[in-house]
């Protein structure tokens, strides 16, 4: 399958869910789309040419595309798995509109589309559009619910991600104009530009790179830019946070990587590092910061993003193949162990109908499952051992202090301030008893295997890949480091 026939299939997939009126072929349709995500890499590592290119070079799926678009689909698998039953709820409990069902379902499977499409793009240009589609089906997926509070946090969603990504768009013309005086010919195809940054003037490009590293820092959550995620994370589905934080989160990574590889094989390599490790810091600070007051469990793990975001724009900037190659590694366990977390609060919701820790209640005994998926995702999340982000975050951070011992004192410190607050929140959470009734008294949602099974998938990979990396999954990062970081 080329990815001209798997976009033709999922527009296929997304026209067929709009028009049916049945929720289990709508879900069966979303798994056959996500299952055709991995016939296209499938198919594409299967062929002797390598990286693929269609239309015009236009697009482009190379190493770093497959391991992005691997992330992507696996969440997405999982998320399909746990949507049916959680909409289900849903609809029992009146929050969403039975007649929105199929436009829910057509939302998502546009979103998977243009995320692919994202991950593909071999010309910047394309990369913005089908970035700011993503800010409008996710903002539709936020909205669609019954309440007032998720239009206004859609709507805040759309405005600050798109009016910060009119930055990206003035960048890319002052980008193709000195490609077109210096080169004869305006381009925008990222492995042009490699082909010849060094040819291109480097006062030019390190104002270009500054504009359209700030629409993308949006779209990846970094600090000030960050504004409108928490709201929207806590106001959208549990399967819609998940998608976000784990999924879209990472086009804008995957952007400011693309430019970044462009800016160091030109003399404003320093200058470009430089931005990266001054909004990597400001992101780690904020969103520590944040975390130390948050009385939502969702926006919580949201400032948790912000964060890690920041300490992975660090990462890239220190600018070492070694950094770079943990950094993706930290993608892998950052999407998934988000994933895992968003899922377990999505039950929690099921049972109490609120994210707010002060309506949480005598969890352990209601809601044993989750509780402990939860903290077990918290535990995975800051970095205990064994898990997978306990690897890469500890490999990120023995990165920096080669780098420089006085830029990781105060990193480290603000990662302790996360610990704290998350210890806050869920200790408040966890042994806050009833008042009113009993712990056996309160009416417990029982959630389906449907809800269970993604989130114990979920930390089960992410314990066995922080025991043992397979060779392909270490060969693939490599890979994407060489092309990177050449």
């Amino acid at each position: 399958m080329a990815l001209i026939e798997y976009a033709l299939f999922a527009l296929a997939v997304i026209c067929l869910t709009a028009l049916t009126k049945s929720h289990r072929l709508m879900s069966v349709l979303s798994l056959i789309h996500v299952l055709s995500c991995f016939l296209l890499i499938y198919s594409v590592l299967s062929t002797p040419v390598f990286p693929k290119y269609y239309i015009d070079e236009n697009f482009m799926i190379d190493y770093l595309s497959v391991y992005e678009i691997l992330i992507a689909s696996t969440v997405f698998l999982l998320v399909v798995i746990y949507r049916k039953d959680y909409l289900e709820n849903l609809l029992a409990r009146g929050f969403l509109n039975k007649n929105n069902l199929a436009l829910v379902y057509a939302a998502m499977n546009s979103l998977l589309l243009v995320i692919i499409l994202s991950f593909s793009s071999n010309n910047l240009a394309l990369l913005w559009i089908f970035a700011e589609l993503t800010t409008l089906f996710s903002a539709l997926m936020i909205a669609v619910m019954n309440s007032q509070k998720n239009i206004d946090a859609a709507l805040k969603y759309v405005f600050i991600s798109s009016t910060v990504m009119v930055f990206t768009f003035i960048g890319l013309v002052l980008l193709f104009t000195e490609t077109e005086k210096t080169l004869g010919a305006g381009t925008l195809n990222w492995s042009a530009l490699m082909e010849n940054a060094k040819n291109l003037d480097p006062h030019v490009l390190i104002t270009a790179y500054a504009f359209i590293f700030l629409g993308f820092a949006a779209k990846a959550g970094i600090a000030p830019f960050h504004t409108a995620l928490p709201h929207a994370y806590s106001k959208a589905p549990s399967s819609v946070s998940t998608v976000l934080s784990a999924v879209v989160l990472n086009i804008g990574l995957f952007a400011i990587l693309r430019i970044y590889s462009i800016m160091r094989e030109t003399g404003s390599a320093a200058a470009a590092s430089n931005i990266l490790l001054f909004y990597g810091m400001l992101s780690i600070v904020i969103g520590s910061l944040s975390m130390l007051h948050q009385k939502n469990t969702r926006k919580l793990i949201a400032f948790s993003s912000v964060e890690n975001s920041g300490l992975m724009l660090i990462g890239i900037g220190i600018s070492t193949p070694a950094a770079l190659f943990w950094v993706l590694l930290h993608t892998l366990a950052y999407s998934l162990t988000k994933a895992s977390l968003f899922l377990s609060t999505g039950i929690l919701h099921n049972q109490y109908l609120s994210n707010k820790v002060e309506n949480i209640k005598a969890a352990l005994q209601v809601q044993p499952f989750a509780s402990a998926a939860l903290i077990i995702g918290t535990a995975a999340i800051i970095g205990i051992p064994p898990f997978l982000p306990f690897t890469t975050k500890f490999s990120i951070l023995a990165e920096i202090a080669k780098y420089s011992v006085f830029l990781l004192i105060p990193v480290l410190g603000f990662i302790l301030i996360t610990y704290a607050g998350f210890a806050v929140v869920l200790t408040e959470a966890f042994t806050r008893d009833s008042e009113e009734e009993k712990p056996g008294d309160l009416k417990k949602y029982r959630a389906p295997l449907g809800l269970k099974a993604p989130i114990v998938l979920l930390l089960l990979v992410i314990l066995f890949l922080g025991l043992y990396t397979p060779k392909e999954l270490i060969d693939l990062i490599w890979n994407i480091t060489r092309t990177l970081y050449r």
